[in-house]
């Protein structure tokens, strides 16, 4: 039942028109050519880039699931489907593992919240063709908060249901509040869920104000892997994308901390990427400034040369940024 792949994300939101034309713009998104069945009462716009498909969804009727999901947590992830060679295997060992199934008929399980996982089979193999003016190439991570508590459940839940490992994991202290994350991982290393819960003993902070608006566990945000991250940020900035900024002070210094970077420090200050690495090699990430009404959601470009896993300082930093952009916000 090993799964494979992530083969599409499904987001539910207020106007699926409206949310797609965004990414259709902002980050280059196309129209998928692979278009499963309609579903009664709801909308779906089917976009494609890369390795990358997005499901957008809007219903048209406010009591039906995917409007009342909506009206709970403001848009964002619904569901993750995992593509697996034997979609009814897989359910059968997470529903042995504890997990509560909710759809058997489309292979549905709860998952984080009302955050669900599909088992799906793989997608054909004409719906995956890349072009070649893609900025993106694939769904790298998906970042997820769970309440205080529940991270080795979630962790536990992920091993035992899914066959996944852990490969990282940090405690993270910024100034009074702090938080705990892991990382965990397929077999196949294409599917990477990052877990994040908050330390209550210390002062609120980002985390617990995520879980508050967003009334229980969800999808914090979504990472796309490029090839070439600094024309991918030139790119989409350039069509009015906003990212989060960094401090001068991160990059002084930076140079004897890592060593050299495969991308020059003076184009990472430029662009207000971050850099980091692993025992494999260096990563280089920038976070979109969310748009999101409750601030619930946002979206990473991510770029990796040879590191497989995170460095030691850029969930702190992101943590920073993300502080940041609320302290604007609230003046």
């Amino acid at each position: 039942m090993s799964i494979q792949a992530i083969t599409h994300v499904e987001y539910h939101c207020a106007d699926a028109e409206q949310s797609a034309a965004d990414l259709r713009a902002g980050f280059g998104f196309a129209p998928d050519t692979y278009q499963p069945p309609a579903r009664p009462g709801v909308h779906s716009v089917h976009l494609h880039q890369g390795g990358i498909r997005l499901r957008i969804s809007s219903a048209s009727a406010a009591d039906h699931p995917v409007a009342r999901f909506v009206a709970r947590h403001g848009d964002g992830v619904a569901v993750i489907a995992l593509g697996c060679p034997d979609p009814e295997a897989a359910l059968d060992r997470a529903e042995r593992h504890g997990a509560q199934v909710l759809d058997r008929a489309r292979g549905l399980v709860a998952g984080f919240g009302d955050v669900a996982l599909r088992f799906v089979a793989d997608l054909p193999a004409e719906a995956g063709d890349a072009r070649p003016d893609d900025l993106l190439e694939a769904l790298d991570h998906v970042a997820i908060c769970v309440p205080a508590g529940e991270l080795a459940p979630a962790v536990r839940f992920c091993e035992a249901a899914l066959g996944f490992h852990r490969i990282f994991g940090e405690y993270i202290e910024v100034g009074a509040q702090a938080m705990d994350s892991s990382v965990v991982q397929s077999g196949s290393g294409a599917v990477t869920f990052t877990l994040i819960e908050p330390d209550t003993a210390r002062q609120p902070g980002q985390i617990d104000s995520f879980l508050d608006a967003h009334e229980g566990a969800g999808v914090q945000h979504l990472a796309f892997r490029t090839r070439d991250i600094a024309s991918a940020v030139r790119t989409v900035r350039g069509r009015g994308v906003e990212f989060l900024t960094t401090p001068a002070a991160y990059y002084d210094g930076l140079v004897q901390r890592l060593g050299e970077t495969a991308i020059p420090v003076a184009t990472l200050r430029e662009l207000d990427i971050l850099v980091d690495q692993d025992h494999g090699g260096q990563l280089f990430q920038i976070f979109v400034r969310s748009v999101h009404s409750r601030r619930t959601f946002f979206l990473e470009l991510i770029e990796r040369q040879g590191a497989g896993t995170f460095g030691t300082a850029n969930i702190k930093a992101l943590y920073e940024a993300v502080e940041r952009q609320n302290a604007t916000a609230s003046v």
